[in-house]
This record gives C-alpha cells, structure tokens and sequence, in this order.
C-alpha cells in the first residue's frame, strides 16, 4: 500500500518457502493459437479484453475453464520459467472448479455480468479462501483466513474466478525506510516485464507485473500512498485509487484507515471500470463504507465517452515535474492530445504541494499498529501482535531481513493509542494539507474538472547498492486527501512505460473514468511488454508456445494441484 519515497536495497533472490508450480498444462501440440503480443510469444489471449472474452464465452468458443487453465499454463511458462517473472505468489487450488461451476451456470441460462467466469488475481494481503494472506512476511506464510475478504465476497458474486494471489513489497512496503519496492521475504523480487532489470513499482507491484503480462484478465491491488498507482503506471496499465470508502478495507490487512483503499488494475480503462463496479459496496464491518451511500456507482463502464475531454478543463500540477526530461515531454505530449480532443489545460500550483508528508508518516506510523493488531487478532494468525512480528523476524533474520531491517514495523511499535493528541492533530492537518487547502482549493480557485499530472518517472534499474529512485511522484496529493485518482498510460521512454494521472474531488471516480477513456481512446499508447533483459537489449527468450487450451470431461483434474 504505502510507497515509501526512500532509498532501498533490491533482492534478487527468491524465497525460500515457495513451493514448486503446479503441473496444470494439457498438451495439445496440433492446436496452437496465436494472437498479438510480445515478441516471440504465442499466448492466445495475450492483451484480450474482458468484453473480447466475454463475447466469446457467449458466442460458445469459449469456456471459463479454458480460460482459466490457459491463465494458470500461461503462469507457468512466463512467470515461473520463462523471463521468471516472479509475480504470482500462490495459485488457488479450486480455481477450475470455480471456473466448471461459471460455466454450468452459462449453460443454464445464469450469467451473473460481465466478470462472468473471468480469471482474477488478488494481491497477498487480501483474504481469499483457501489461501494464506501473508503481506509478503514469513511470519504470516501459513495463515489461512477463515473467511473471504468483502470485496472477494464480491467478486465471486459477481461470477469472477478467484485465480490466485500476487507477491507484493513486504508489509505493503511499510516495513524499512530502506526496503526494495516488490520484494518479501516470502516472495522474493518482482520484476518489470518490459525491462527485466527495472523495478515494477510497488506495493502491488506483482499485481502491476501479472495484469502487465496477461497472467490474468485483471487484478486487484491495494494503495495507501502510490502503490496502485505507481506499479500500474511503470507497468502499463490503468490504475484506479477509489475514494476512501468508496471499496470495502474488512480482511484487508491494513496500514492507514485514513488512507487505504484497494482499486483495479487493468490493461484498459473499460475492463478497470468493470472491475470497480463489483468492488464497491457497503460493508457493515467497514463503518467508512457508509459514506458512499448515494455517491456509489454500479456501472462505472456505462458512464465512459470517447469525448468526455470535450469541454472538460484540467489543471496541470508542474510541482510534480521538472524531475526526468523524458517524462515531461511525454506529459507535453499527453496535453496536447487532451488539448487536441476539446479540454482545455491551464497550468496550476497546489499550495500546500508536499506540506502533509511530515503528519502523514506519523498518522501511518499510528493507524498501521493500531489496524495491523486488530486484523492479527481478529483472524486467528500465528502472530498476534506488532512486537511478535518484529520478535519472528529478529529471530529469522537470515530469510527475513537479508538485506533491510524492520525500524518502520519498531516505530510504529512505539507509538501510543489512536486517542493520542499527537495523532489526533496530525490526521487532521494532513487532511486538511492535501485535501481542504490542497486538492479540492486548487480545483476550486481554478474552476477546473480535475489535476493531471505525471504518476512518476519510468522504471528505476533494480540496484542492490542504490534501492529504489522515485522521481516525481504526482500521486501522493489524492492519496492523502483521500480522494480518487486514475492514471492511464500516456507513452514510454526507451521502452519503459510512463502514465498521466487525473485527480478529482471525492466521488467524482465516473468523471474521471472518463476523462481517462476518453484518453486512452485518442491515443492508444498502452504497448505489451516485450520482456527484454536491459535497454536497448533483444527481447529475452521465452518459452516454447503455449498450446491453446483443451476442454476435458468435467471429472479430468490436474495432476498436481497444490499452491505454489
């Protein structure tokens, strides 16, 4: 969740307790598909879109379960082997079943809507039965929640396959001052499909990396500060940070009740739109949840227009440029497309640009032992409380803390109740630095429709000795006001994908969906990874092609279907 703007260490190692891939493939060698995708890949639904699957699962050239398995062989081949991606943390052991029952249910005339028997991947620190939810720690690798969290309640309502879990920073990268954006210790190192050395962003940052490669059709991930939209925006994608109760947080394990939201993460703006359509909705055990009563929308898809700039004026936050040439141009580029499509961009300053960044660590600080020992409690995991965690990896720090320690997990450790003034008075003058005198002043003295600004800079080359190097980071305004933000991609440099972000008050997630669509749409400047080593290097080899799915009898089963 939180993106920590501090320097880090990069592992390149893999954990030790991850269990070997399942054997899931049905050879079929005469029946290869092929379709548009990174070069030297065969993978038939590389870059599909959810309507594009849906349609064909309609049409009967296609069943969930084929999908499904084609997702799971596609996982083995690319993530595991492959370029090893090292993005899906563990499979779910009943993801065909889920997917035979989605069928049977199309065939009797039950389509639950568009997540019908569609493959979803979930980030490790949401409940999800019968998997662990860890947040990346050895110390939770074998807690297994007793119940889904709301929002995968949701899903599988809504007709979605719960596909598997994704690897994420540690503790939702609040765990070091120095961490690696996409490592745990449970997970080891995620890495950018477009460019094999170059960090994948994070805390979601395996979400970023699986929905980037088509190992699903699309994921969920989690933000407090960046980390949906920094992983999509280095990966490609489109990232959606709902307002804060706008998507149930209950068996989310937390950091900021303030700030936390999960979001979609998606190769388009329609399939995230899809996809944060089912996500919303009240949750008792979410008291937050109560305030999207009448603000919620149920069909965020019908609300998008190619022409929705037409009209529309944005304001341009130059404070989060001036940091990597080659983003600024891409940004010049972006607006003078929106330009060209009707909207009208003036330039803006936010006043209070980077004032919330000292009372928003210790409101972080704070919640995160607060919310992180209710959910230990709560579900039953083998650590109860903060100072157990800290006691486990202390004890295991050879496969914990190979390369950064836990000081964020020992000062949050330190801190008092959640009714203590200190706290108190520093909630309330990060709300109201980024939120009251930030964002929603600025639109206001300007008449404007949203902020555009760049996400944040290309990719960083993974380096152990230098850690992370975020450069102008445009998302930590909406973050801590608690107010929502989409970015989109808007190009590349060298191969590396950069994304513009549009930033709205509360609630306004329909304008700005649109306002993205209608984007995306003039300029069509998502590209899927080529998976190459280094810039300027050849496309990394990849497998041999997948074969295209085989239906089998409802009664066949794989030959090995543990999580890995």
């Amino acid at each position: 969740m939180r993106m920590l703007v501090l320097a880090a260490l990069v592992v390149a190692t893999a954990a030790c307790d991850r269990v070997s891939m399942p054997n899931l493939s049905f050879e079929d060698p005469a029946n290869k598909a092929k379709a548009a995708a990174p070069a030297g890949d065969d993978f038939a639904f590389a870059e599909m879109d959810i309507a594009s699957l849906q349609a064909r699962m309609a049409r009967g050239e296609l069943t969930s379960r084929a999908l499904t398995q084609a997702y799971l062989d596609r996982i083995a081949a690319i993530d595991d082997a492959g370029p090893k991606l090292n993005a899906v943390l563990e499979l779910n052991p009943l993801a065909l079943q889920e997917a035979e029952t989605r069928d049977a249910e199309r065939r009797a005339g039950r389509v639950r809507g568009p997540l019908h028997g569609i493959p979803v991947l979930l980030k490790d620190n949401i409940d999800a039965t019968p998997m662990a939810n860890s947040a990346g720690t050895l110390a939770l690798a074998n807690h297994q929640p007793k119940a889904d969290a709301f929002l995968v309640g949701r899903l599988r309502a809504a007709g979605a396959v719960v596909l598997g879990k994704t690897n994420l920073s540690e503790w939702a990268n609040f765990r070091s001052s120095r961490s690696t954006s996409g490592w745990s210790s449970r997970g080891g190192l995620t890495r950018n499909p477009y460019v094999l050395d170059r960090n994948a962003c994070g805390s979601s940052s395996g979400t970023g990396v699986a929905i980037a490669a088509s190992l699903a059709a699309v994921g969920v991930g989690t933000e407090t500060d960046g980390s949906i939209i920094c992983p999509s925006a280095v990966n490609g994608l489109v990232g959606v940070k709902p307002t804060v109760g706008l998507v149930s947080r209950s068996g989310i394990i937390p950091i900021s009740r303030t700030q936390d939201t999960a979001g979609p993460m998606a190769r388009s703006v329609a399939d995230a739109a899809a996809l944060l359509s089912v996500l919303v909705g009240r949750d008792e055990r979410d008291p937050v949840t109560a305030d999207s009563s009448g603000r919620a929308v149920f069909d965020y898809e019908a609300r998008l227009r190619p022409d929705a700039l037409r009209g529309a004026r944005l304001g341009v936050v130059r404070q989060a440029m001036g940091y990597h040439a080659a983003t600024d141009a891409a940004m010049e580029r972006a607006i003078a497309a929106m330009r060209r499509a009707g909207a009208e961009v003036v330039d803006v300053i936010v006043p209070t640009w980077g004032q919330w960044d000292a009372a928003e660590s210790l409101v972080l600080l704070h919640e995160f032992k607060a919310g992180v020992e209710h959910y230990l409690a709560s579900s039953g995991a083998p650590v109860s409380t903060l100072a157990h965690v800290i006691d486990y990896n202390q004890r295991h720090s050879q496969a914990t803390m190979p390369h950064f320690g836990q000081e964020l997990l020992e000062q949050a450790r330190a801190t008092n109740s959640l009714g203590d003034p200190v706290y108190l008075s520093a909630r309330s003058d990060a709300r109201r630095l980024a939120r009251t005198e930030g964002l929603e002043a600025t639109l206001a003295a300007h008449g404007l429709d949203a902020l555009i600004a760049p996400a944040t800079s290309p990719a960083w080359r993974t380096d152990l000795a230098q850690g992370d190097r975020f450069l102008g980071a445009g998302y930590s305004l909406a973050a801590v006001a608690g107010t929502p933000s989409v970015t989109v991609p808007m190009g590349d440099v060298k191969g590396l994908p950069v994304g513009v972000i549009f930033m709205g008050p509360a609630w306004s997630e329909p304008r700005l969906l649109g306002l993205a669509y209608s984007f995306e749409q003039a300029t069509r400047a998502r590209k899927a990874p080529r998976f190459v080593a280094s810039i300027g290097a050849d496309p990394a080899p990849l497998p041999a092609a997948i074969p295209a799915p085989v239906e089998l009898p409802s009664a066949a089963t794989p030959s090995d279907d543990r999580p890995r």
